[in-house]
């Protein structure tokens, strides 16, 4: 969800706020009420809540039948070989879905470095473009299918509680608006291996989706998120319900503490969730943990992935990136100007349902009550970030540039396929405040430095804009040729100018897009509403306030730049990075040494290019 990362983070405002809900189109001609997170229940962590009956009427709803219990370790099927653990592993069905996670192997999708799903009979399949919250919801629901252990999430409706779980999709009143009576759908389970020669479809789910964007291009033209569920489910029932699980739910009901819990940093392992959360109601951001590993000293060394909004392919995060994720101060800490404590972010492992009194309860696993954090308990909530700092290791300047580099290029790419992405511009910016940061406490870097080395003319003409005050937040649709044309739109200006000219920010103004539209009118595609959007009736969006370098200043002082050009000037004589340039030639003794930060911390050029080749390119 980048910053929201979640289509749904705006409906707990807007049910605070007494709004009127709207919908989510999911471009397949369903639409569907949206949903919202309940109020906190106080100190006592949410812990114990009844859910739904064990004993319910539940034979027509179901999306699978409870056979196992997440605490099991020596029933039959507890004793069985698994998809990552051997035949009388002594294990329980958590520490079995952590190992399962611990498996996925790394690979290269059509995006990048992602990671590829098994399923326990054998089959793999790259990960989904999904928003950030879908990775982990997908992944969790997705093993308790598969191995017939209970499960449910719980979201809200008018102050209703909605429960999504292996019973379906009910209130304690019965089956909740219109949803599917899932035994209608088939269940292939019982096929087992012998499907893998034959894999059986349910045409009308692989033609669904969960929202605009989610096209699975490696599955082949037009396929979508149902296609990939499709593919990796012989449980059709549980397929169709996971997919309008993603529809209802999302990052807010991750924080909830129904359906999570705060756990301390030591515990940290595979299947966990990171959630970035800077406000009490709206946008978030949610990344998985993937992989961790235990090292010398008691330290840790990890892995998480993250999707965005508009969906994509997981993005792998290296141990550089990964750490900052977790020692951010949105994870649930503070900073000496915000406190993010009380807005529950921070590290979080899924409840477990277990039969309580003779209703399904979401709570822990008896070996984790000693590594819960009360959702009250705000001073231990702070100390996280601050603790991971201490379990992850310190990451050398040079290595944390580089790493939060790699997250601002990620991002522009992410823009040049979805221009109005706000959630990317504003991770962009993200990353640019903790360069800032570094380069100045250990590198004794400006940000007028910082800019000329990192900055790039497309963070201008893509400037953050205030999520809740922009509705080019919520258009989802936009495209490569759009940005291709708001490109060449400034650049048309410029030349017309003969002079530097401010960019044109891609944003609404006066209600729309015209100048942007007028430019090449055959490409644009209309604004859409394609998430909830209560700021739709935004006249002119509101840019942030940007601490970044005068855009002309800036383009005077680039390598190769001026306004006047000529032969080492003009587009020809710099580099789009804004400044890696200057480092190489400095390195080859080219260059004044002021250029490049790295003669402060280098006695020899070669020796400073070869420490600082990540940071210099």
């Amino acid at each position: 969800m980048a910053i929201n990362t979640n289509r749904f983070s705006s409906w707990f405002l807007a049910s605070l706020l007494g709004t009127t809900l709207g919908c989510s189109d999911t471009d397949d001609g369903e639409d569907f009420d949206e949903l919202a997170v309940g109020e906190s229940l106080g100190k006592q962590d949410n812990a114990g809540i009844a859910g739904l009956p064990v004993n319910g009427n539940y034979a027509q709803t179901s999306a699978w039948k409870v056979t196992n219990q997440w605490e099991e370790t020596d029933t039959p099927a507890a004793r069985e070989a698994g998809m990552a653990w051997e035949a009388d592993s002594g294990l329980n069905w958590d520490e079995k879905y952590a190992l399962w996670i611990d498996s996925l192997k790394t690979i290269e999708g059509f995006s990048g470095t992602t990671f590829e799903v098994s399923n326990p009979w054998g089959k793999k399949i790259q990960a989904a473009k999904l928003d950030c919250a879908d990775v982990a919801l997908t992944l969790r629901i997705s093993f308790a299918a598969w191995y017939n252990l209970p499960f449910f999430l719980t979201a809200f409706s008018g102050g209703e509680a909605i429960y999504f779980g292996h019973f379906g999709i009910r209130t304690a009143n019965g089956i909740w608006n219109n949803m599917p009576k899932f035994s209608q759908f088939a269940d292939h389970s019982a096929m087992g291996e012998a499907a893998l020669g034959n894999w059986p479809q349910d045409t009308t789910l692989r033609k669904r989706g969960v929202q605009s964007g989610d096209d699975q291009p490696f599955l082949g033209e037009g396929a979508r998120t149902g296609t990939w569920l499709d593919e990796l489910h012989l449980n059709k029932r549980a397929a169709r319900f996971i997919r309008l699980t993603l529809i209802f739910t999302g990052s807010a009901h991750l924080a909830d503490s129904r359906n999570t819990f705060n756990l301390v940093p030591e515990a940290l392992r595979e299947g966990d969730v990171n959630l970035h959360r800077w406000q009490a109601q709206g946008i978030g951001h949610t990344m998985f943990v993937l992989d961790v590993d235990h090292l010398e000293g008691g330290k840790l060394d990890a892995r998480l992935a993250e999707g965005s909004l508009p969906p994509i392919q997981p993005h792998l995060l290296d141990a550089t990136g990964s750490s900052l994720r977790l020692t951010s101060a949105e994870a649930g800490g503070s900073d000496e100007f915000d406190d993010y404590a009380p807005f529950n972010g921070g590290l979080k492992r899924f409840r477990v349902a277990k039969s309580i009194g003779g209703s399904w309860t979401n709570t822990w696993m008896a070996a984790d009550e000693a590594s819960w954090i009360n959702d009250k308990d705000l001073d231990r909530m702070r100390q996280r970030p601050e603790t991971f700092k201490a379990l992850l290791g310190e990451v050398e300047p040079a290595e944390k540039i580089a790493a939060l580099v790699s997250i601002v290029e990620q991002k522009r790419e992410h823009l040049q396929n979805f221009p109005a992405s706000c959630s990317a511009r504003i991770k962009r910016e993200e990353a640019f405040d903790a360069i800032y940061d570094t380069a100045a406490v250990d590198l004794g870097m400006s940000r007028a430095e910082v800019d000329q080395m990192w900055r790039h003319e497309d963070d201008y003409i893509f400037a953050e804009l205030a999520y809740t005050e922009s509705k080019t937040c919520c258009w989802n649709s936009s495209t490569n040729a759009m940005y291709e044309s708001i490109k060449d739109f400034n650049r048309q200006r410029e030349l017309e100018a003969g002079a530097c000219l401010p960019p044109v920010v891609f944003k609404a103004t006066d209600g729309g897009y015209e100048q942007f539209k007028n430019h090449k009118p055959n490409i644009w595609v209309p604004w859409s509403e394609d998430e909830l959007c209560t700021q739709r009736d935004t006249v002119n969006d509101r840019e942030t306030e940007h601490g970044w370098t005068d855009y002309c200043a800036w383009k005077a002082d680039e390598p190769g730049g001026g306004e006047e050009g000529g032969e080492e000037g003009g587009e020809e004589g710099g580099d789009d990075g804004g400044g890696t340039a200057s480092c190489q030639d400095n390195c080859d003794g080219s260059a004044p040494d002021e250029v490049c930060w790295c003669d402060d911390l280098c006695t020899d050029n070669d020796d400073c290019c070869d420490d600082f080749a990540a940071v210099c390119g």
